[in-house]
Formats: structure tokens, C-alpha cells, sequence
């Protein structure tokens, strides 16, 4: 049995874990992630990583899934997003101090290549995996193989464009699908409604602290888990230009099956099901391909140190 380990980095914290060549978790660490200091993040990772060495010394690679843009050589991080490390060569620095061989992934990819490996798409040799939180990223597997592009920043499908000269995106362009399409899109949606329509949004303003100014995805989706009409509409405009934004990859990619993960996926259904119809509606030839399903991920919070970990096994 092949052991790798597997670190999960994000804005918020930083998780790592044993991982089997099924994808088994053995043992997990999560520590707070130190985002401002670049040399804390390292140290972060390398004592975390050291400690699960020690207890499975059999363990023969370390896979991260980092936040940002992943450069083509696997190790050095082109751009950071959340934390504080554009142009660092992580891989270089962390299997330094670990002793052991490391493969940086996108952490996106890293999710995603856990759900075709051991989750919702595994058997799928064309997947495409969406991740929707505060922000909206994927992956992309064609013909069994992760799809990483010339510079290694391909499936950053959150910033195709949707809306030409639309809401400003944090990426320096307008319109991208993550602006229509992802949890804060659903509280800029309820936002709108409680501006114009309040008595019409009452509901989630109240869920808001009764301040219209503070709606957020999360007071939107509980609004809609009561059934509230203006809820409702909120998750119909993201769930329209998401079915939109899957329906246009669909025709370039021709996946197998769709799997929905992030935060947002926790609304289940109420995210679903108007997705699926509205997505049936614009799928180019749809009528005569084969169907697409569109399904929630498995994985749970482990699936980026388990997808990261497993990349590096097969490194």
C-alpha cells in the first residue's frame, strides 16, 4: 500500500492528512493558515507535513493544493490569490524541509481529481467538477487525464464571460460567471431585491439582522430553505447564468457527468433542480447527445488533501 500525504492550503486554515492509494484518510492535521507571512505559511506546512512523516514514515510523497495560480513545473506559484506567496517556489521549499518529493496542485484541481478518482465522477473518463463558494472554480479531466493548460492555469471557469461589460470581477474584467454565478452573486441578487422591492425581501433582510445592506448568501439560502418567493427568485437568476456558464463549456468539453461542490452545494436542491432545467434549455445538441447528469460532489472537506496527495502518488 502506497502512503503519500496530502496538505489542503486555503485563506482560512490548512489541513493535511495520510492518504491511501484508495483514498483512505489515516490520520489528519488542521492548523489556522498564517496568510500574511509567507515564511509563517512554509513553516506552517513543513510542520505539519513533518509531523505525519514521523508517524507514517512509510510515506513517500507530499501533494499540496494551493490557492491561486499553479505555474506548468508543478511547484512554483505563478500568482497568489488569498495568501501571501506569488512567485514562490513552494514545492522547491517545502520538500526542503520535509525530505520527501512534493507536487504543488491548484487546490481546485486537486478537489476535483479526488472526486473522478474516488468520488461522484470516478469511472468518468471526461468530467468537469465546479466548485461554487464565495468565489467559483473548477476542473476539468478529458480522456482520464487533469487538464492543466500551456501555463498551467487552464478551468478557471469562474472567469469565462457571460455578461459583456457586466459586474466588475475581482480578476480585473467584467461579467465573468462568478460574478452571476457564485455565493456572493446570491447575496448581491438578494441585495437588489431588498433595495427596490423590500416588502418583497422582507423575509431575507430579516434574516440579514434587518439590515438590507448585510445580505448575504447564506441569509439567502436559508430564506430559500422556508420557501420564500424572493429567495427563490435570488437562486433563479444565479441558478439561469450558471446553467448558461455549464452549457458553454459542455460544448467544448462534452463531459461525461457535472459534479457541483463548495459551499453553495450545500442548498441541494433548491440549487439543483433549477440548474438542471435551465441547463437542459441551453445545452447546444442537446436533445441529441447523451445526457449529462449533474450531481452533488462526495468528497466532504477532506477531497483537496485527498486529491492532492493522490497527484502526487502518481507523480
Amino acid at each position: 500500500m502506497a502512503l503519500s500525504i496530502g496538505v489542503d492550503v486555503g485563506g482560512t486554515k490548512i489541513a493535511a492528512g495520510v492518504v491511501d492509494d484508495d483514498g483512505a484518510v489515516l490520520k489528519t492535521i488542521r492548523r489556522d493558515s498564517p496568510a500574511t507571512s509567507q515564511q509563517a505559511i512554509i513553516e506552517t506546512i513543513i510542520s505539519v507535513a513533518s509531523s505525519l512523516k514521523a508517524d507514517f514514515p512509510e510515506a513517500e510523497t507530499v501533494g499540496i493544493g494551493a490557492a491561486g495560480f499553479v505555474s506548468s513545473d508543478r511547484s512554483t506559484i505563478a500568482h497568489g490569490t488569498n495568501l501571501d506567496w506569488t512567485g514562490l517556489d513552494l514545492g522547491e521549499a517545502i520538500s526542503q524541509g520535509v525530505g520527501l518529493p512534493v507536487v504543488v496542485e491548484n487546490d481546485a484541481n486537486a478537489f476535483g481529481w479526488a472526486e473522478v478518482r474516488f468520488g461522484a465522477a470516478r469511472g468518468k473518463a471526461n468530467a468537469l467538477i465546479v466548485a461554487i463558494g464565495t468565489g467559483l472554480g473548477g476542473a476539468i479531466v478529458v480522456d482520464g487525464r487533469l487538464v492543466r493548460g500551456a501555463a498551467g492555469f487552464a478551468a478557471e471557469i469562474g472567469h469565462i464571460n457571460v455578461v459583456p461589460d457586466g459586474r466588475p470581477c475581482g480578476c480585473g474584467q467584467r461579467g465573468c460567471l462568478e460574478r452571476y454565478s457564485a455565493g456572493t452573486a446570491l447575496g448581491v441578487n438578494g441585495w437588489e431585491l431588498a433595495r427596490f422591492r423590500p416588502d418583497y425581501a422582507a423575509r431575507i433582510i430579516e434574516l440579514s439582522g434587518g439590515d438590507s445592506n448585510s445580505i448575504s448568501g447564506k441569509a439567502v439560502t436559508a430564506a430559500a430553505r422556508e420557501g420564500d418567493p424572493a429567495a427563490l427568485e435570488c437562486y433563479a437568476q444565479l441558478t439561469h447564468w450558471l446553467a448558461i456558464g455549464l452549457a458553454d463549456l459542455c460544448a467544448v468539453l462534452d463531459p461525461e457527468v457535472i459534479v457541483i461542490a463548495g459551499g453553495l452545494a450545500e442548498a441541494g436542491d433548491i440549487l439543483l433542480e433549477p440548474t438542471r432545467e435551465a441547463f437542459t434549455r441551453f445545452l447546444t445538441a442537446g436533445r441529441a447527445r447523451p445526457a449529462i447528469p449533474i450531481v452533488l460532489a462526495e468528497g466532504g472537506q477532506a477531497a483537496g488533501l485527498v486529491g492532492a496527495a493522490d497527484l502526487a502518488r502518481q507523480a
